[in-house]
C-alpha cells in the first residue's frame, strides 16, 4: 500500500520511520525537522496531534513537507477526521482509544474515500484490562488479539488499507507477537521495539528486537523509539536495514584494532567515514588495520585497503591495484568508491589516490606480509 510516494509491504524495500520530536502546532520547526530527517535517509515521518490546533497546522505542513506525513491520533475520532481533512499520507491509532465502533466506522470510512492508509499500533503500555483478561495475562497474545479485532472492524468499514504494528519492552514478548501476526495475517508490519530507553542501551535493545524479526523476513517498515533527537532513531534503523541485508547501501567495514594494529585506525576509519558521507551507494568499503583478517576482509568488499606495519594494499572488486602511503589511503578510496557509485569525481583532493594500477592476482595474507617485508 502506498503512504505518499513510500510503497509498504509487497515485497518493497524496507522503509525508515521516525516521529517529530517539536511542537506540531509549529509548522516552522515541525518542517524544519522534517527536512533535516529526510537529509539523513528517513522515508516516512509521524507528528503527534494532541489537540485541534495541531490538527489545523497538518494542512501546511503535508505541503511543505518532503516526505509522507503519518498523523499520531489518540483519545479523539475527530482529531483523526481533521487530520484526514488535511491531507495526511497515513493515520496512526491505538486499538480502541479514538472512541467506540460507530466512531472508529467514521474514520475508517472517511480514510477509504480519500485512499489513505491506517496503522493500528497494539502497545503493550496501552492494552485495555478485557485485552489482558481475555489473553490469560499472556501479553503477546493480548496484543495480536487487540490489533487483529481493530484491524477488522476497519475492513469490516471498506478499508482494506491497515498497516499492524504490536509493539512492546519486552523482547520475547514483541518478538512472538510479531511472529504470531505475520503467521496469521498478510497486513503489512510496522515492526519497532517500544520506549526502547536512551544511548547505547536503546540502540541495543532496538537492534537486538527489530534486526532478529528482520532476518527472518518479518518487517515492512520500522521504527526506532530512543529517548533522544529523532535523527539518531534514522541513523540506527538505516543502519539495523544494512546489517540485516533489507536495504543495500554504503557499509563501512572496519577491524576492531589488536596488537597487531600498526596505525590508528580509529582516526583512519573516521575520516574514510567522513569522506564518504555523501555518497549513498550500494558498496561496501573495508578499513582493516593487520595482516591477519585484513587481506580477506579488504579482497571481499567492494573496495577496501589492509594497513600493515605502516603500508597499505588497495583491493578493488577483490584484486591489489594499488599500493599506498598512509597520506594516500583515505582520497584513493574516496576515489574508488566514487568511480564504482558511478558519481562524478571529487576534485582534486579527491583524486589525490592516483589511478588504479594493472590488476594482480589477490595474495594471502602470508603473500602481503612477505611483499610488505620485502619493500
Amino acid at each position: 500500500m502506498k503512504v505518499g510516494r513510500v510503497v509498504i509491504g509487497g515485497g518493497r524495500p524496507v522503509s525508515v520511520q521516525t516521529m517529530t520530536k517539536t511542537d506540531t502546532r509549529s509548522v516552522r520547526a515541525t518542517v524544519s525537522e522534517i527536512v533535516r530527517l529526510e537529509k539523513l535517509g528517513c522515508d516516512i515521518v509521524r507528528v503527534a496531534v494532541p489537540d485541534e490546533e495541531a490538527a489545523r497546522a497538518l494542512a501546511r505542513i503535508v505541503r511543505e513537507s518532503p516526505l509522507p506525513v503519518v498523523a499520531d491520533v489518540h483519545f479523539s475520532h475527530r482529531l483523526a477526521l481533521m487530520a484526514l481533512e488535511a491531507g495526511v499520507h497515513k493515520l496512526r491509532i491505538n486499538p480502541g482509544n479514538i472512541g467506540g465502533r460507530d466512531r472508529v466506522r467514521l474514520v475508517a470510512r472517511e480514510a477509504a474515500a480519500r485512499g489513505v492508509p491506517v496503522r493500528v499500533g497494539a502497545n503493550a503500555g496501552s492494552l485495555s484490562r478485557e485485552a489482558r483478561e481475555q489473553a490469560g495475562g499472556d501479553t503477546a497474545r493480548a496484543l495480536v488479539e487487540s490489533a487483529l479485532g481493530q484491524a477488522r472492524l476497519l475492513e469490516d468499514c471498506g478499508l482494506r488499507d491497515v498497516v499492524v504494528s504490536v509493539k512492546a519492552y519486552d523482547l520475547e514478548v514483541m518478538a512472538r507477537a510479531y511472529r504470531e501476526i505475520a503467521r496469521r495475517t498478510d497486513y503489512p508490519l510496522h515492526v519497532g521495539v517500544t520506549e526502547a530507553g536512551a544511548g547505547l542501551a536503546g540502540v541495543v535493545r532496538s537492534a537486538v528486537g527489530i534486526g532478529s524479526l528482520l532476518l527472518e523476513g518479518i518487517g515492512d517498515t520500522i521504527r526506532v523509539s530512543l529517548t533522544g533527537p529523532p535523527d539518531e532513531e534514522v541513523r540506527v534503523g538505516r543502519e539495523i536495514l544494512l546489517a540485516t541485508g533489507r536495504r543495500r547501501g554504503l557499509e563501512l567495514v572496519s577491524c576492531p584494532t589488536c596488537g597487531r594494529t600498526t596505525v590508528e585506525l580509529e582516526g583512519l576509519v573516521a575520516e574514510v567515514r567522513s569522506a564518504l558521507a555523501s555518497l549513498d551507494a550500494p558498496l561496501r568499503v573495508a578499513v582493516m588495520g593487520c595482516e591477519v583478517n585484513g587481506p580477506g576482509e579488504a579482497r571481499d568488499a567492494d573496495v577496501g585497503v589492509a594497513v600493515t606495519r605502516g603500508r597499505a594494499v588497495l583491493f578493488v572488486g577483490g584484486r591489489v591495484v594499488k599500493r599506498l602511503t598512509r597520506q594516500e589511503i583515505v582520497p584513493a578510496l574516496l576515489k574508488e568508491a566514487r568511480r564504482l557509485a558511478g558519481a562524478p569525481p571529487a576534485g582534486a583532493d579527491g583524486d589525490a589516490g592516483g589511478g588504479a594500477g594493472r590488476a594482480e592476482p589477490v595474495p594471502g595474507a602470508a603473500d602481503v606480509k612477505g611483499k610488505e617485508e620485502a619493500d
